[in-house]
């Protein structure tokens, strides 16, 4: 069976649309690009064919959108400028655990970290300044569609490849195992580090995690008790569920810092518009008691909305390369199972497209309430679904209201707010989660906006724009 509801047709792009009848994920039907005069919404060109007359969906436009506004988000811009000085100066305290004739394996994750090529490269070419013989492996859980060749990939999209690093890149799904940290609990490591390497360094940014809270949470523990686990230690510890983890990762990388010759992490914090601001070589016997004090130092830097509430939030992209979640849950202020009670109160979001680094992994898109049919398109089931299930969370990949054009996106988002007219909604347009500096603010959110002090008016007011076909036709500067 091909699990087709029942009167569904497919669609151009071998999608399941809808005739008037539910469907599961819902979709809404094709619509043909229309010209002709401009819609309610200004500048808008032709109303998309399901909003216009008579057509289906025509019942929940209601009134002018709001103008928008974009504006530009202020954070502390200090940052690493030369990044090789800065790695070279934070590994120079922790040098003496490598001698010469060594091997020794680098670990990179699956994470958008800024300029982590830089980094990773730096590494190498000090290691190998010391005598040692280097090499680099994915440390990724099951990132990457859970094979070899995917995790590869994965870090060739960030530009660390052979020819870049300077040195051989081993990536395995085969795992050791070192024994069980608690009765049923098996901890895993990657085979080629465990086996190859006379020393483990693990190399990530700390910060806020998208799916539990605690002292650690995505840094250097976190990579060594997941990451270098592989698939086999990342299904084995979410089998566990995200409610221990805040007590299950600190005794996980515990356990594995007695087992694997790992001497030190090199931790990596992120400012406010994504760049990065600090660099630190964590010898192995302080990363219990330092992360934590690095994820204070990270939460302080996070960049966020500038609105405590607002009914749609637009996304133009999600992406692993964003966030675990494509989108993070600490900007967006919910989870799958809804609002995380940190803020902001967001209504209905909208998600556009996928990144280009994600790379098909739609991980996440299950937060959306609305999206466009050009992101599901181009969704690798393969890497969503293995990433969901191995994390346990098969909502991750539920896809919701499905339409062709932002202007049906929009009109359906706000359709689906309470207490809100598309004249007061409060909209914000971003890039996505992890860049918030420019974003388009709609009149009625302006004024709360500009009052907190963080945020300039860049373009006054003006009517939201789009193109013949429904789409948003302005570029943040």
């Amino acid at each position: 069976m091909d699990g087709r509801q029942p009167g569904a047709s497919e669609g151009s792009h071998g999608h399941r649309e809808s005739e008037g009848r539910l469907s599961d994920p819902p979709v809404l039907p094709a619509s043909a690009p229309s010209g002709g005069e401009p819609g309610e919404s200004g500048p808008a060109g032709g109303a998309p064919a399901g909003l216009g007359p008579g057509g289906p969906f025509a019942v929940f436009v209601r009134g002018s959108l709001p103008a928008w506004a974009l504006v530009r988000q202020r954070f502390d811009p200090a940052e690493i400028d030369d990044v090789r000085g800065a790695v070279r100066a934070a590994l120079e305290p922790v040098m003496g655990t490598i001698r010469p004739g060594m091997r020794v394996c680098i670990a990179a994750g699956s994470r958008g970290i800024d300029r982590i090529d830089q980094v990773i490269r730096a590494t190498v070419e000090r290691l190998a300044e010391a005598g040692a013989s280097v090499f680099i492996i994915p440390a990724m859980g099951s990132h990457g569609g859970a094979t070899a060749e995917g995790q590869r990939e994965v870090l060739a999209g960030y530009g660390i490849t052979p020819q870049a690093m300077g040195c051989e890149i081993r990536a395995s799904m085969a795992t050791v195992a070192l024994g069980e940290v608690r009765p049923g609990v098996p901890v895993h490591l990657d085979r080629e580090a465990f086996e190859g390497a006379d020393a483990i360094i693990p190399v990530n940014r700390v910060k806020v995690h998208t799916d539990f809270s605690g002292p650690v949470q995505s840094g250097l523990a976190k990579m060594i008790a997941i990451g270098l686990g592989k698939q086999q230690g990342a299904d084995t510890f979410h089998r566990e569920g995200f409610a221990v983890f805040h007590a299950l990762i600190p005794e996980v990388a515990a356990f594995t810092l007695t087992h694997a010759p790992i001497p030190f992490g090199l931790a990596l914090v992120e400012n406010g518009f994504a760049r990065l601001r600090h660099v630190e070589a964590v010898p192995a016997g302080r990363i219990a008691s330092r992360e934590p004090e690095l994820l204070a130092m990270s939460t302080d830097l996070l960049a966020r909305l500038p609105l405590d509430a607002l009914d749609v939030l637009i996304l133009d992209e999600i992406g692993k390369d964003v966030s675990g979640l494509g989108m993070d849950s600490n900007v967006v202020g919910r989870y799958y199972t809804g609002p995380t009670g940190a803020g902001p109160a967001v209504q209905r979001i909208v998600a556009r497209g996928l990144t280009a680094a994600t790379e098909g992994n739609a991980v996440g898109v299950g937060m959306a309430d609305v999206v466009l049919r050009r992101l599901v398109d181009a969704i690798d089931t393969a890497k969503t679904y293995m990433n969901c299930v191995t994390a346990k969370t098969p909502e991750g990949a539920r896809v919701a209201l499905t339409v062709d054009t932002d202007r049906e996106a929009l009109a359906i988002a706000l359709a689906c707010c309470l207490r809100v007219t598309p004249e007061t909604a409060r909209i914000v347009r971003a890039p996505d989660t992890k860049h918030l500096e420019w974003l388009y603010v709609s009149e009625p959110a302006l004024p709360e906006v500009l009052a907190g002090g963080r945020c300039e008016l860049v373009e006054p007011p003006h009517p939201i724009a789009f193109d013949a076909h429904g789409m948003l036709t302005e570029q943040y500067r």
